[in-house]
């Protein structure tokens, strides 16, 4: 029997924010990022991001370059502290309400995001989403490094994911849910049988336009 598969992008979709920006903001308030010029390139690169111009290795190197001595370890209870105090704060109300009514109703949700997975999937898990693809990151001595293990989520590395994922499931599913704001993400709208737009970038709303897609626009609290 198929079922329903509701699968989402977390920055600017799920969440008001980019993860990886309250991340690297996070890291400069411990300490741990202490050029003063890094916040600035950052948001240099993700402008690039935006206009579907990023190059994700040039990214990877410059964001983990930080982290480059700090065992894995201490990374991952970093990371559990910045989700609880400034990611989880900006989650949509909207996202939750939609996420606690597809729980209710036992339909399976993905999180799938450009960001390194080791963010993604403490999001995911904090939110009830039970599969969570980022950006996999090879660990070397210890630490992670900015090497990327198979296909980054990314663009069209979307598709490439959750079609591997796909087939590993016992399920059927037939009925793709995808909701995005991003024009990076076009290659897994077109893949999905029920593309939404969530406070589109104006490339995606543009094109959205075109195709009729619903259109959310989601608040954060106020």
């Amino acid at each position: 029997m198929s079922q329903p598969l509701y699968i989402f992008d977390l920055d600017e979709t799920l969440i008001g924010a980019d993860s990886a920006i309250l991340w690297h903001q996070f890291l400069v308030t411990k300490g741990i990022i202490t050029d003063p010029g890094f916040l600035e390139e950052d948001q240099r690169l993700m402008a690039l991001y935006s206009a579907g111009e990023l190059d994700m290795p040039e990214y990877l190197n410059f964001s983990i370059a930080p982290l480059a001595q700090l065992p894995k370890e201490e990374v991952d209870r970093l990371v559990d502290e910045c989700v609880e105090k400034h990611i989880m704060p900006t989650v949509f109300p909207q996202a939750l309400q939609l996420l606690t009514q597809l729980k209710q109703d036992n339909i399976t949700t993905v999180l799938i995001s450009a960001t390194v997975s080791f963010i993604v999937k403490k999001v995911a898990k904090r939110l009830g989403i039970p599969h969570a693809m980022g950006i996999d990151l090879l660990v070397e001595n210890g630490c992670y490094s900015a090497n990327i293990m198979g296909v980054p989520s990314y663009r069209e590395g979307k598709v490439t994911r959750l079609e591997s994922w796909l087939a590993e499931q016992s399920e059927s599913f037939t009925d793709t849910y995808f909701y995005t704001d991003s024009i990076n993400d076009l290659p897994l709208c077109l893949f999905s049988q029920y593309p939404h737009v969530v406070n589109p970038c104006p490339q995606l709303a543009r094109y959205a336009e075109t195709q009729h897609w619903p259109k959310l626009t989601w608040s954060p609290l106020t």
